[in-house]
Order: structure tokens, then C-alpha cells, then sequence
């Protein structure tokens, strides 16, 4: 197929679609219509690039020697496009392209998830969005203050940490994403497309009613989990407890593991003595409505001697009651926004009719002004129509010279007064409708 005649899909995106933006159906027909190169072309990025794209959206490709299997017939037939799972991403779009989709409300599972009698060994160990989260944390800056983790990578499992709790939060997360897709729960980074917005937490221990202010990292999208198409938020932190710490040398140290100088001639110590919030080792998981206008929120604390890790049957248990209230809480939250567009278009209509109604007077006004100054100009024209028919009567009387000299200065004079047909000006008025 020639490059020009690439079918023209990527306003099917159940969408306002702009240019660079395309839905996976569409693109799904795209690259089983034309090779990998030319798709690539068109968005103008790479062919591999291409292909990942189609990876993100679990879009099928042609396999490598399609389109020359093709042109001699032997090709394999072209496979369906499955079902988009609760956290695919439906659309993809190239660069800062923006896009509204109109997706249906959340729904929770319709059944109770399937318990197995024994346990089946997992396929993996280790969980999508756990594989490789160490590194990219280590590599990234030390926050002010706890001192907790701050990557540079955005897109990331939603974490928050110091280096000496990093391990522990991670095989938390892994554990409890994994035990959560054992019961059929996907979890994910939040689609791009769906708008959810991750909730605050007070990473305190023991919370107060001042604001936390901690200097923090927060990733671009939400972790989240899909209950059925209810999405759950997931923020795992290490809490802070607040401690007696002495000022040693640029940094707090725990009161009960500070060692005094030794007592000595040139011995000093500056430092002083007060209360911080310093890493409790603790753990905490925040469960959370990433939903607009749907607050709801979960919290499972980790207590000392206990390990957090125990509370992922419970945690699991409860995520999967709790999604009926999430998704009703968006329905409502939905309705919500509802009616206050249909009070806000209501509004705008009120204000356009009474602007309407507002030009209309003003226009019928000024159209009666109008009128009224042409009639008073037309008695104006006719006091000067007949000064003009005067003056010519009594040239008559005059000798030929003076006759010519004051025909003159009447035609000057009329061309200095303009006209006087009251006509000619009514010409000029405009009705109310005209304005």
C-alpha cells in the first residue's frame, strides 16, 4: 500500500483526537494494514518506538516477515485485538497532544474472586513495577529533613522511603502486589487516560494537627489497583516518629545512640538537645479513591514487633470490600459534577439572555435617539430650506451683477449646511433589529 493511502484513523479515538493522538483500535487497523516503517513515518518516531507503543496498548503486531509472506499468500491470518484489561492504556499520543475521553463509571467485580483450595506457585517472584524501583530510587536525591528518597524518574511505584527502609518497603510492595493479582486484582501505574489523582498522607506515626511539611517525592501517576474497574490508590511510606535527638555536626542523632566526646583538654561539644521526627523504620499503607470528588481512604499501620507483611490476607480482604463504596462514591461524585455543568449552562444561559435582552434595549434606545435627531434635523432642514427659497425670491430685485455675486454665495452656503432632504437622512436611521 502506498504511504498515502494510510487509512486515516486517528480521529477514531472515541475522542476529541488532535493530530499525533490514536486509539488502540485504530491503531490495532493501522499496523495490520500498512508495515511497521510506514506507521512509524507517519507519527514521526521510529519503527521500534512503533512497537512499543503497541506493547503499551496490548496492541498485536505482524510478526517479522509478515508483509513479504503477504505478497505470496503464506501469511499467518491476523489475530483478534483482545479486550482492553481495567488499566490498559487506550489511547496513545505523540508528544504534549491532548485528548478527552468520556470513560464509563467504575464497577466492582460481580462475583467473589476465586479461592483456590491449594496454594499455586506464582509465576514470578518479583512484580512488574518492583523490577528495577531499587536502583532507580538509590540513584536519586536524599529530601531535607526525614530524609526520604526522592527519584528522579516519575513513572515509578509509589514509594516513599529512606535508603535504610527502601528494602523493606519494596518486598512489602512486592508481596502485596503480588498476593493481590493472584486474586485478580492488576496492578499498575494509573493509565494516563483516566485523570486519577493521588491523596496526601501525614507520614507521622503518630499524626498531628499541624501540617507535615516534609520535603517529599510524589511520582507523575498513582499506583493503583483494579478491583473488577473500581481503581484503588496505593501509597506505601515510611512512617516518622517524632524522637529526643542532640545536634551533632550538621545532623540530628538519636538521643539514646548519642555517645558524648570524651572528656579531654580541647573536648567541645556545641551541639543541643530537642525533639525531631526521624524514620521509625515503620511502614504504613495508605489505600485511597483516586477518584474526583470520591473521598475515601484506608490506612494499615505497622505496629513494633509486628511486620506489615502479616496484614496482606486482611489488606486484601478489605480492598475487595471496599470497592462497592469506591465506585459509589465516584458515581455520586460523578452526578455531582453533573449537575453543577447543567447549573453552570443554565447559568451561562441566563447571562446570555439577559445580555441579549440588555443589547436589544439599548439598541431599540439608540435607534429612537436616532429617529428623534432626524426629525428634529428634518424641521431644521425645512427652517433652512425656506431661508434658501427667501433669499432667492429677493434676488429678483437685484441688478445682473449682484444677482451673479449672491447666487455664488447661496450655492456656498448650501454646500456648507449639506442637504436638507429629510429623506436623504431618514436613508441613514436604523431600525432596533438592524443594530
Amino acid at each position: 500500500m502506498d504511504e498515502h493511502n494510510i487509512p486515516d484513523s486517528s480521529h477514531d479515538t472515541g475522542s476529541d483526537a488532535a493530530p499525533g493522538v490514536i486509539s488502540r483500535e485504530s491503531l490495532y487497523e493501522l499496523v495490520w494494514a500498512v508495515p511497521m516503517l510506514k506507521v512509524a513515518a507517519r507519527f514521526g518516531v521510529s519503527s521500534s518506538y512503533m512497537a512499543r507503543v503497541c506493547t503499551v496498548l496490548n496492541v498485536p503486531r505482524p510478526a517479522r516477515g509478515y508483509w513479504a509472506k503477504l505478497a505470496v499468500g503464506k501469511a499467518s491470518p491476523k489475530p483478534t485485538l483482545p479486550d482492553a484489561r481495567p488499566g490498559d492504556e487506550l489511547v496513545w499520543a505523540r508528544g504534549d497532544a491532548q485528548w478527552e475521553t468520556k470513560l464509563p463509571l467504575p464497577k466492582p467485580p460481580s462475583d467473589k474472586p476465586n479461592r483456590r483450595a491449594s496454594p499455586v506457585k506464582r509465576a514470578t517472584t518479583e512484580h512488574a513495577l518492583i523490577t528495577g524501583a531499587k536502583t532507580v530510587f538509590e540513584e536519586g536525591r536524599v529530601a531535607y529533613g526525614v530524609g526520604y528518597l526522592k527519584p528522579r524518574k516519575r513513572l515509578l511505584v509509589d514509594i516513599v522511603a529512606t535508603k535504610t527502609g527502601l528494602d523493606k518497603a519494596l518486598s512489602f510492595a512486592n508481596e502485596l502486589f503480588l498476593a493481590l493479582e493472584e486474586d485478580g486484582y492488576r496492578v499498575v501505574i494509573a493509565p494516563h487516560g483516566e485523570h486519577l489523582s493521588r491523596s496526601d498522607f501525614d507520614e507521622r506515626e503518630v499524626p498531628r494537627k499541624d501540617k507535615s511539611y516534609r520535603d517529599r517525592w510524589s511520582p507523575g501517576r498513582c499506583t493503583v489497583v483494579y478491583v473488577g474497574t473500581v481503581a484503588i490508590g496505593l501509597t506505601i511510606f515510611e512512617m516518622s516518629e517524632e524522637v529526643e535527638v542532640r545536634y551533632v555536626n550538621g545532623e540530628y542523632v538519636r538521643l539514646s545512640e548519642y555517645v558524648p566526646p570524651k572528656r579531654g583538654r580541647y573536648a567541645s561539644d556545641h551541639g543541643w538537645t530537642s525533639k525531631q521526627d526521624l524514620p521509625a523504620s515503620r511502614l504504613c499503607l495508605q489505600a485511597y479513591s483516586p477518584y474526583w470528588r470520591a473521598e475515601w481512604s484506608r490506612q494499615w499501620r505497622e505496629k513494633p514487633g509486628r511486620d506489615i507483611t502479616a496484614l496482606i490476607p486482611v489488606i486484601v480482604k478489605e480492598l475487595r470490600q471496599s470497592a462497592p463504596e469506591v465506585a459509589r462514591l465516584a458515581a455520586e461524585g460523578e452526578r455531582q459534577a453533573e449537575l453543577e455543568h447543567q447549573r453552570w449552562e443554565a447559568q451561562r444561559e441566563q447571562w446570555r439572555r439577559e445580555e441579549e435582552e440588555k443589547r436589544a434595549a439599548s439598541a431599540l434606545q439608540d435607534s429612537k435617539d436616532e429617529l428623534l435627531q432626524i426629525i428634529n434635523g428634518w424641521a431644521e432642514s425645512r427652517r433652512l430650506a425656506e431661508f434658501f427659497l427667501d433669499a432667492e425670491q429677493r434676488l429678483r430685485d437685484l441688478s445682473e451683477g449682484e444677482q451673479n455675486e449672491m447666487h455664488e454665495r447661496l450655492r456656498r452656503a448650501r454646500e456648507l449646511i449639506g442637504s436638507v432632504d429629510a429623506l436623504e437622512r431618514f436613508r441613514s436611521w436604523r431600525a432596533p433589529d438592524e443594530r
